[in-house]
């Protein structure tokens, strides 16, 4: 199992929040060392320390460990779900006709 993603997920959010490791470190009491080696995939977090940094970020864990669950899947999908239903209702009803479309192209 490629636990590196853990890290890319972490990284990912942190940069659209405009945090920088310095500063996820601080609100997680780690060290921002410790930070860069998660998100490099160079140590795995202890599950209290995934629960500090999803705090930290404001998010669920669910966007953090979704490549390395067996749940995947439905994870991404809610959390695409999520991501469509901000967007205006011409938009929802665009990318849902889209992935209808992939979805009927699949079948045959």
């Amino acid at each position: 199992m490629d636990f590196t993603t853990i890290g890319r997920n972490i990284k990912k959010y942190r940069t659209e929040k405009g945090m920088r490791q310095e500063a996820l470190a601080e609100l997680t009491d780690l060290s921002a060392n410790y930070i860069g080696m998660i998100e490099r995939g160079e140590k795995i977090p202890s599950l209290s320390t995934l629960i500090k940094i999803a705090n930290a970020l404001e998010i669920s864990s669910d966007p953090l460990l979704c490549d390395v669950l067996n749940a995947q899947s439905a994870i991404k999908s809610s959390i695409l779900y999520d991501s469509i239903k901000q967007l205006p209702q011409h938009e929802q009803q665009r990318i849902f006709a889209v992935i209808e479309t992939l979805i009927e192209y699949s079948k045959s």
